[in-house]
């Protein structure tokens, strides 16, 4: 029996096709395709600017560069993926992090308004695995301190808080187009701003600080998208609202087949926006289920591929610890959170049979 994904990347033959395009046309550097993709984005998110990069990870330090972090500090959720706060650092910054909702594994505003200090200039919102960050207690706080706000909203394209999508509250909202992503161009991130001036330094910082060819009127690095990974993405951008729309309901399906399962906490969908569940992300209590790694791996065994995004919060990584001595007990919850959670399959191209087998699968490995 065929195993099943944890992400299974969307390609079809129109991409194939556009991609087929680009690579016979010789213009393979950024250029027409690149511009129409960060029009049609800036128009779906409600946002005046768009600036294409070729990651995640660019966009946040293009972002945090831009705003000028060097020798300040960031406040950022101390559950996710490193890079959020790497880029602080790269950009001369010091992240000090806040601790999580446990339901939501977002930011907490009551742990933000406990770390920020006068040497703060910004505040990061995670909107983790699809889900927003609670944001007006985010933006109450930032106007509160006259922080910036710069949303990672890595994992959250098309996700909402209220009427807005999320990547449109503050000063920037930066996000990956990476393999796995809900809108994907194998590689790639953008940030989303409606202020010019700040649009206009991230257009300079992503191509070698250049005004024109060859005028470099500042310092920048090579963080552009190419035409081959706009023609990834186009494609998918007029289809999103569809794979949003599937990954809602398979969500649905795993929530209602879950739901009675001794031992496995199912994902709180909080009613202030839209979850677009980048992963599905369960916890487990070993004292029912045993050992979170055993469990994973029996549920390989039956073939459902499972994931632990993250196994430890950003601060209790080597580096961190070592740079800044931090230690356990600074934020509980995202230390129980790393502990416990488990990404399931969620993604659109999973068939109804599919998501009761996962359902099935969950219900042995958790008896096993």
């Amino acid at each position: 029996m065929e195993n099943i994904k944890i992400a299974d990347p969307y390609i079809d033959d129109e991409i194939v096709q556009g991609v087929t395009s680009v690579l016979r046309s010789g213009s393979l550097v950024s250029g027409r395709l690149v511009e129409e993709f960060e029009g049609r984005l800036a128009d779906y998110l409600g946002v005046k600017h768009v600036v294409c990069v070729n990651s995640g990870t660019a966009a946040l330090h293009v972002a945090f560069e831009a705003l000028g972090v060097k020798n300040k500090k960031v406040i950022v959720s101390a559950f996710t993926f490193a890079a959020s706060a790497n880029t602080v650092i790269l950009a001369g910054g010091q992240p000090v992090f806040a601790d999580i909702d446990l339901d939501t594994y977002n930011v907490d505003p009551a742990s933000i308004d406990g770390v920020v200090d006068d040497e703060c200039v910004a505040v990061e919102p995670v909107h983790l695995y699809g889900q927003s960050a609670p944001m007006d207690g985010v933006i109450s706080i930032a106007r509160r301190r006259g922080l910036a706000v710069v949303e990672d909203a890595a994992q959250a394209i098309g996700s909402t808080y209220g009427s807005k999508m999320v990547g449109s509250f503050g000063l920037a909202g930066c996000f990956s187009t990476y393999a796995t992503k809900n809108l994907h161009t194998a590689e790639g991130g953008f940030v989303a701003t409606q202020d010019e001036g700040f649009a206009e330094r991230l257009r300079l910082l992503r191509n070698h600080g250049q005004s024109s060819r060859y005028n470099h009127v500042g310092i920048g690095l090579n963080y552009r998208m190419t035409e081959i990974q706009a023609a990834i993405g186009l494609p998918q951008l007029a289809r999103l609202e569809e794979f949003i729309r599937r990954r809602r309901e398979n969500a649905r399906m795993l929530n209602e087949g879950l739901a009675r399962v001794d031992g496995v906490i199912t994902p709180v969908e909080k009613g202030w926006g839209r979850h677009v569940y980048h992963q599905y992300t369960i916890r487990v209590e070993e004292s029912k289920i045993g050992p979170r790694d055993r469990f994973i791996e029996r549920l390989r065994r039956l073939g459902v591929e499972a994931s632990v995004h993250y196994p430890r919060p950003v601060y209790l990584q080597p580096y961190y610890v070592e740079k800044y001595g931090y230690k356990k007990g600074l934020c509980p919850n995202s230390e129980r959170a790393a502990d416990t959670v488990v990404s399931l399959p969620v993604h659109p191209l999973l068939s109804q049979d599919k998501i009761e087998r996962i359902v099935e699968c969950v219900k042995q490995a958790a008896k096993a």
